[in-house]
């Protein structure tokens, strides 16, 4: 997003975005414009207070901000699952995170809790939802589906006009459907996940042990988008994998809820015609029953920013 023009005095949401790959802020105001963005990479196999150390130091790049004595509330979209009744979060990709107790941790931070600032929490895929139903391409749907294929697999849900987090924080959370019985362990717990198939990490572990092998050191889902491109037969066959397991969880979703748009962003969808031309074919497949047919897939149109717009949407 641009920068905008309104001046400091104006009213400003800090936002935090907080995923396995980067922990980023932002200071976003009520048109959705972005101010001071930054963002570090996030340390996830490290320790606990080595994860918040990084979001401590986002904190206080905002907080050091001339727009910071504008900020009348902070929002954070972080990796789940969430806790909202407790403030706490416990992502799958950050080990060290199981209980971790993000919003007061936040709230103590001394530039927030110098202003009695509140703090809004919500699960990543909640906060996107919140960014395209407010400014992108769920704008005037009833009932959506917003996900993010990135590094995990997170959803949200808006129904009846209204993001829907449900009472922990997680309804929507697609990422931790079965969607394969005898499928391997996942570190949530069960096994046959979506995210163990369809996130950018699984796209590349699938592609190496089929024996794909990169012409450099970089070992990535975008590696593996680079050489789909070219026609690389075992890349393409793990975007396709990546798409019937997307299809198979949005046509479950679709058949429970009954929804009129499904809107697809992260930083595996970047990859563009190597996963939507897939998904699209298998679609048609899993999505058979007469209700749930030609639903309306769109890509997200808010980018690598839908984290912090919808982290800042919590807070309106």
């Amino acid at each position: 997003m641009s920068l905008t023009s309104a001046s400091a005095a104006a009213p400003l949401f800090a936002a935090v975005d907080i995923g396995g790959t980067k922990i980023a802020g932002a200071l976003v105001d009520e048109r959705s414009g972005l101010r001071d963005r930054f963002q570090l990479p996030t340390p996830a196999q490290e320790s606990g207070e080595a994860v918040f150390a990084v979001v401590r130091k986002v904190l206080d790049r905002l907080a050091g901000s001339p727009g910071w004595a504008a900020v009348s509330a902070v929002g954070i979209g972080s990796a789940g699952p969430v806790d909202l009744a407790h403030g706490t979060v416990s992502p799958v990709n950050i080990p060290g995170w199981r209980g971790f107790p993000l919003v007061a941790e936040v709230a103590a931070h001394p530039a927030v809790a110098a202003r009695g600032l509140p703090v809004h929490l919500a699960g990543d895929g909640v906060a996107m939802a919140a960014a395209e139903h407010w400014r992108g391409a769920a704008r005037g749907a009833a009932n959506a589906l917003c996900l993010v294929v990135s590094t995990g697999v997170g959803a949200g849900l808006v129904l009846d006009g209204a993001v829907r987090p449900g009472p922990s924080g997680n309804a929507g959370h697609l990422g931790h459907i079965t969607v394969d019985l005898d499928g391997e362990p996942c570190p949530c717990g069960s096994r046959g996940c979506l995210e163990g198939i369809a996130s950018g990490t699984a796209i590349a572990r699938r592609a190496l042990a089929d024996g794909w092998r990169p012409a450099g050191d970089d070992r990535s889902a975008r590696a593996v988008a680079a050489d789909a491109e070219a026609g690389d037969p075992i890349a393409l066959a793990s975007f396709d994998r990546a798409a019937q397991a997307l299809a198979a969880g949005i046509a479950a979703t679709a058949a429970l809820v009954d929804l009129d748009r499904v809107v697809i962003g992260g930083g595996v969808a970047t990859a563009g015609d190597l996963l939507f031309a897939p998904l699209d074919r298998h679609l048609d497949r899993y999505a058979a029953l007469p209700y749930i047919r030609g639903l309306d897939v769109r890509r997200a149109e808010l980018g690598t920013d839908a984290g912090l717009i919808g982290a800042a949407a919590l807070c309106r």
